[in-house]
């Protein structure tokens, strides 16, 4: 479509890569994707803990969750602006780098409002660091396997949620909730050491636009739209995910050693939905968003019913994971939409995701503290997925519009 106006090969590897390299440069990043992936989802799964251990609200925890968003809306597109011309791979060192030391205060704050302050902090290198993944990761693929190798960076967020969060949620339970971010921290180095010894340096380029030409390049209403699209749509897997614990306790009536298995099931269905996604947009392209919003609208209706019941909880949080699919597909429509603007759509493609990470919980916590109850997240969530169509609507409607007057000249 017209729209889309990067070429598919465009920033391509300039070392020549084996198969099996580009695999061990594909998992080096996985590997950052699942640290990030669970320092990002820890406070949800911790939220008993924190609230004795500090002595606040759940509310106060969902804050928390924001505070971490926000920091991932302000330092995605500040860092992509002012460290984009980087070599690819001293910026993604650089970024991990960073990880490790927001986490590791974390793990340190010695109480609420520091906690506040650190968990802003540790959100400022995530949405670039994934951003500039996913450029390196389509950069050292062949052209027509881009959605399956982006989506493979995703998987390390969606294993996380599979994995980390559940592990980090019964190391909290165990021992202390400061040992979850401490390990994050450790993988963030680990991260580090991997991508140092399997990237090659200068196997992908840096873009050279200047911060004026990039933020021109941005500035088109296909980024913005697909920005909405994740910022909107996506709010209603956080508005979930987000009260899942209490609504286990409370709503379902189980026990909190049944905390990390509901994560891990929305854990699952993030893989689920992941996988989905590359091939959606192999498939079908910009599309493929509202095929995943759709669904969202869907379960997120049918979840406060699923609820009710320790039967059918589990499966429901399966279901609204699955919503995960319209992560890879948003950021390659991004990749292709922003011209000389790759570095900074790419990454405030997460910020637009970690809007929807603070949207969720917020609104939530609103719908939660009107008296509505816990499911009522279900259908906030729904609602902004419903939101999120109509954005998709207007975009496709602008595409259709660019491609015919494309013909007509």
């Amino acid at each position: 479509m017209s729209s889309e106006i990067l070429p598919a090969n465009a920033g391509a590897a300039t070392v020549a890569l084996s198969r099996g390299h580009r695999a061990l440069i594909l998992f080096a990043l996985t590997v950052g994707g699942f640290a990030i992936g669970t320092s990002e989802f820890a406070s949800m799964g911790l939220m008993p803990n924190l609230v004795r251990d500090l002595g606040v609200s759940e509310p106060q925890v969902g804050h928390l969750i924001s505070a971490y968003a926000l920091g991932v809306v302000v330092g995605a597109p500040l860092l992509a602006l002012l460290a984009g011309g980087w070599p690819r791979k001293t910026l993604l060192l650089a970024l991990m780098g960073f990880y490790a030391l927001g986490n590791l205060a974390s793990a340190l704050g010695p109480d609420y409002h520091s906690l506040l302050v650190f968990r802003f902090i540790a959100g400022l290198p995530h949405g670039a660091f994934f951003g500039v993944s996913a450029l390196t990761a389509a950069a050292i693929s062949r052209p027509e396997e881009r959605g399956k190798a982006v989506s493979l960076i995703m998987m390390g967020l969606t294993i996380a949620m599979l994995v980390g969060n559940p592990l980090a949620t019964w190391l909290g339970q165990a021992i202390s909730w400061r040992w979850a971010f401490a390990s994050v921290s450790l993988l963030a180095l680990t991260t580090v050491l991997l991508t140092a010894w399997f990237l090659p340096a200068g196997a992908v380029p840096a873009v050279k636009a200047g911060v004026r030409a990039e933020l021109r390049a941005f500035n088109r209403l296909p980024v913005w739209q697909a920005l909405l699209i994740g910022a909107i749509g996506f709010s209603g897997l956080f508005c979930v995910f987000s009260y899942l614990a209490p609504t286990l306790v409370y709503v379902t009536g189980v026990e909190e050693s049944w905390i990390p298995f509901g994560l891990a099931a929305i854990g699952l269905g993030g893989v689920i939905g992941n996988i989905t996604g590359g091939w959606l947009y192999d498939r079908y392209g910009f599309r493929g968003v509202a095929l995943a919003l759709t669904w969202a609208v869907v379960v997120l209706l049918l979840f406060p019913l699923a609820a009710r019941s320790s039967w059918t909880v589990l499966p429901g949080a399966v279901a609204v994971g699955v919503m995960g699919a319209m992560a890879p597909v948003l950021q390659i429509r991004l990749m292709d939409v922003s011209g000389d603007a790759q570095t900074l759509a790419a990454a405030s493609h997460h910020a637009a995701f970690n809007a929807a990470n603070a949207l969720g919980p917020w609104l939530g916590g609103l719908a939660i503290g009107a008296g509505l109850g816990w499911t009522s997240t279900g259908f906030v969530g729904a609602a902004m997925a419903a939101l999120g169509l109509l954005v998709y609507a207007w975009a496709a409607r602008v595409d259709a519009r660019e491609d015919a007057c494309a013909e007509c000249a």
